[in-house]
């Protein structure tokens, strides 16, 4: 199957299911082709997804673009019978060459056209959820074709961003976490560092700090900056298991009013820069405030996975391998 040279949008937050909607509720008509198990190499993961609508406009991607063109084709007969389908496809050794892989490999796709078989209202419960940053899982047996959401009993699965087959490979699980955020207190130097390092590994980075001299644009240009006291910063955003938050300040007016607000929420990351010394009297002044050893414990202090990190730069990499490492395999 040779890869196709046609531009495939794919978003960081990709907007795939509520493009698919959208095309629906305009008389497009729309696809959605999932990913649902993958052999060797596959150029994309469990879960990946495209769109597709009658004009063959698509989003998203299922294999980077070796096997997009058969797919809009069944998708598009799929979509005139208003019936499921499931494909598979074997990418050669050279095709996965070209989209970045060292050899090839072989995805199964499902395709479900938006109405009779993927319901509107389903697909919106959905994008409501997706927009509300509530995880949620959308689950079809792809034997009986009962189809549903579930927001609980998939604790692995969203830890890991996991897609796939339950234990009786009928029932086929598609995870859809909110992005990934990462809530930065302190505009210092290691942030200048961290923000594109974050984004490169997927997530949308925040700035918070009230000192103009620190977030400014010419420091970060571009960038999402909050110039508010950071209990007030981090109200506004409102925290979630999605969200880390990294404390590069060292000082107790900025870290502390960050800390107790953020003890008290779920983000699944807490790091806060500072020496041993440093972290030992964050620890006693959060003791005096009530925080008890198990909400303290949450804090990574000094922050980062030691591997003798010397300068801002090497920093920020210890911080996101730390971050990743509580992400996937917890604290």
């Amino acid at each position: 199957m040779a890869c196709i040279a046609r531009e495939i949008r794919v978003d960081r937050f990709d907007n795939i299911p509520e493009t698919a909607l959208a095309w629906h509720r305009t008389g497009e008509g729309a696809v959605l082709a999932t990913v649902i198990q993958t052999w060797g190499s596959a150029p994309r993961r469990v879960g990946s997804q495209l769109g597709i609508n009658r004009a063959g406009d698509l989003v998203g991607s299922v294999s980077g673009g070796c096997v997009e063109g058969a797919v809009v084709l069944e998708a598009l007969e799929a979509l005139q019978m208003q019936k499921p389908r499931i494909l598979e496809y074997g990418v050669s050794d050279g095709d996965a060459f070209a989209v970045g892989l060292a050899c090839g490999g072989t995805i199964k796709i499902l395709l479900e056209p938006v109405g009779a078989v993927l319901s509107e209202a389903l697909l919106a419960d959905l994008v409501a959820a997706r927009q509300a940053r509530q995880a949620v899982a959308y689950v079809v047996n792809i034997e009986t074709g009962v189809r549903r959401l579930d927001s609980e009993g998939h604790e692995v699965r969203f830890r890991m961003d996991r897609s796939g087959f339950d234990e009786d490979l009928q029932t086929f699980v598609a995870v859809h976490n909110p992005p990934l955020r990462l809530v930065i207190v302190g505009a210092v130097h290691i942030a200048q560092a961290l923000v594109p390092i974050a984004r490169v590994a997927g997530y949308d980075p925040i700035l918070v700090d009230p000192r103009d001299s620190f977030a400014s644009e010419a420091r970060f240009p571009g960038e999402t900056m909050l110039k508010d006291w950071p209990d007030e910063a981090l109200q506004s955003l409102g925290l979630d298991p999605r969200t880390a938050l990294v404390l590069l300040t060292h000082d107790p007016k900025l870290d502390d009013p960050a800390l107790t607000y953020a003890l008290a929420s779920d983000v699944f990351y807490i790091g806060a820069l500072g020496s041993k010394r440093t972290h030992s009297s964050r620890v006693e002044r959060l003791k005096a405030a009530g925080f008890s050893k198990t909400q303290i414990d949450r804090i990574q202090g000094p922050i980062g996975l030691d591997i003798g990190a010397a300068g801002p730069a090497e920093i920020a990499v210890s911080v996101m391998a730390e971050m990743t490492r509580v992400l996937r395999q917890g604290a």
